[in-house]
């Protein structure tokens, strides 16, 4: 029997079957079995790459509805699929904390935080908020946001240039490797934006 994939009309209930069959379709097996014996928190996983999970994002349907029916699939693709997909103009900054705080791994951080949180209206006070609180992924998801909006060109004010030195100084010194990790890279990206900025960052290196 030939598969007919779904038409913008059709239920989110079968464009999740559609993305599941795809799914299994591109599955990397060798890969699959890496990340599982590494720990990969995810009930299923179909060790997809990330370019190959790219493209099959531009052949989806772009709606809030379906990204949310994928972020509940506890399918490693399926949630990174879900930032992919997610609008960021129908995302409020209540979902993006009910998002952060379901989170079940550093790769999705680090989806999620470039595909969605990055284009976000609220993005930059979202990273400071979230660079400032005690959950290690609401201090990576704010490094790692950081990070992004310093690599697409944004300086911030001389007071909140204070503020995201004093957090990175302290995260630099965090004992979570990939706190240190995302702090130290948005600091580098820092850098990049002006010479005053290098100098600074230069500065905050030394003083550790």
């Amino acid at each position: 029997m030939t598969y007919s994939p779904p038409t913008p009309a059709s239920p989110v209930a079968d464009w999740v079957r559609h993305v599941k069959r795809s799914l299994h379709g591109l599955m990397n097996g060798v890969l699959s079995a890496s990340m599982r014996d590494k720990g990969a928190p995810y009930k299923v996983n179909f060790g997809v790459e990330l370019p190959r999970l790219r493209s099959l994002a531009d052949e989806l349907p772009h709606t809030a509805v379906l990204a949310e029916a994928l972020r509940q699939e506890p399918i490693r693709e399926c949630r990174l699929l879900a930032a992919m997909l997610m609008p960021p103009a129908e995302m409020t900054e209540a979902m993006a904390e009910d998002w952060v705080a379901d989170m079940k791994a550093t790769e999705e951080a680090e989806l999620t935080s470039m595909h969605l949180f990055c284009h976000l209206p609220a993005a930059s006070s979202l990273a400071f908020c979230w660079m400032a609180r005690t959950e290690e992924c609401f201090r990576l998801c704010g490094f790692l946001i950081m990070g992004r909006l310093f690599m697409a060109g944004a300086t911030p004010s001389d007071r909140d240039a204070a503020e995201y030195l004093d957090q990175t100084a302290a995260t630099l010194r965090d004992p979570a490797p990939r706190l240190r990790r995302a702090a130290y890279n948005a600091l580098l990206k820092y850098a990049d934006t002006g010479s005053a900025q290098a100098a600074a960052a230069d500065a905050l290196l030394e003083a550790l």
